[in-house]
């Protein structure tokens, strides 16, 4: 393991040592609090897929030993003498970003999740050198820029997942005007009910919008109907279903991680109907020309989103009472429930209890 000079503050946490993705305990040193940094007790941690991706070494980038981690809920314990905007005390979150730039066009727009040079929470590589090691840990140094304050009225577990989930579909419907105010009663397709997928539901129903959830299991349905009060569901996989649906929808948010064919998803769009992909499957996905062409539809991509762009999110969230629906799970069941995670077993996002209250 590299040590970084300046890297003397031993921290605990869990670490997949090889592809097996076995998390264990794990010792390791973290940077001391630098002048613009801030120092984080994690309280709370969300199990995200992509943590599955990177334990296994799926994607071929990962640098062993992995501390996965990327939706982090703590307490600041310190703070550098240049930050102004957080305070020993203060309720605090950080996503998937541990540095970018600073200075490129993304970077100045706050679009710091498209930099070049952007560095993963974990698995990543900062500025001086070092890997970067997740939120599976007891405590977090951070850079200000990629901090965001929790509101009080949002509990520290349910709101970890937005720090990823939450944002990774909030930008897209900003982006596409589904969350302005003239966007009430259009009507917007969600594509998988899952970490991310449910919380597309809760924005769009907070913003007036009709929302329809399309899944492959008509086991979810009451859930989506009842729990989170989708106004329709239809199953992709009833041809009767989806032709009832055809030119239906304005927009469609597509969070499924498994390889799937895009027309028949594009046929439920109007004419000029936007449809944006969230999820990553690892093979391409099929994408038919005539229903892309005769009906002038758009497919686009979206990368969870910037800083600034997060701690809108999080202010809206507080705003509107919005949180994930989270299962917890204590440190000594972390490999349990990747096991479950891996066989989209949970309702909807497992958060790990790393330091918080003893009762949950």
């Amino acid at each position: 393991m590299e040590v970084t000079p300046n890297h003397t503050q031993t921290v605990s946490g869990w670490a997949a040592m090889d592809e097996s993705g076995k998390i264990v305990p794990f010792v390791f040193k973290r940077r001391e609090n630098g002048v613009d940094d801030v120092t984080i007790k994690v309280k709370y941690c969300g199990m995200c897929h992509t943590d599955l991706h990177f334990i296994h070494n799926d994607w071929g980038i990962t640098m062993y030993p992995v501390v996965p981690g990327h939706e982090i809920t703590g307490v600041v314990t310190k703070v550098g003498t240049n930050v102004a905007g957080f305070k020993v005390g203060d309720r605090v979150g950080v996503g998937c970003i541990a540095a970018s730039c600073l200075d490129c066009e993304h970077c100045r727009r706050s679009e710091e999740n498209y930099c070049d040079k952007v560095a993963l929470t974990y698995n990543g590589i900062f500025w001086d050198g070092s890997i970067t090691y997740g939120g599976y840990s007891g405590m977090l140094v951070a850079h200000k820029r990629f901090v965001v304050r929790i509101p009080d009225t949002l509990p520290l577990d349910a709101a970890a997942p937005l720090l990823c989930a939450g944002i990774t579909v909030y930008s897209p419907m900003k982006q596409h005007g589904m969350l302005q105010a003239g966007a009430a009663g259009r009507r917007l397709g969600v594509v998988g009910l899952g970490g991310l997928g449910h919380v597309a539901v809760k924005f769009g129903k907070a913003f007036g919008l009709h929302v329809t959830v399309i899944s492959t299991s008509p086991a979810k349905e009451r859930e989506a109907r009842e729990n989170l009060k989708a106004d329709n569901f239809v199953v992709s996989t009833d041809q009767k279903q989806m032709q009832a649906m055809t030119r239906s929808l304005d927009y469609i948010i597509d969070t499924v991680a498994a390889t799937h064919s895009l027309g028949p998803i594009l046929e439920l769009l109007k004419v000029n109907g936007k449809l944006v992909l969230v999820g990553a499957p690892e093979k391409p996905v099929e994408l038919p020309s005539f229903p892309l062409i005769f009906g002038k539809r758009t497919v686009s991509g979206s990368m969870t989103g910037g800083m600034k762009e997060t701690q809108e999110m999080m202010d809206i969230c507080g705003e509107h009472n919005i949180t994930c629906d989270i299962e917890i799970v204590s440190t000594d069941r972390i490999n349990d429930a990747l096991a479950r995670l891996a066989r989209n077993d949970v309702r909807y996002r497992f958060v790990i209890n790393v330091g918080g209250d003893s009762k949950l």
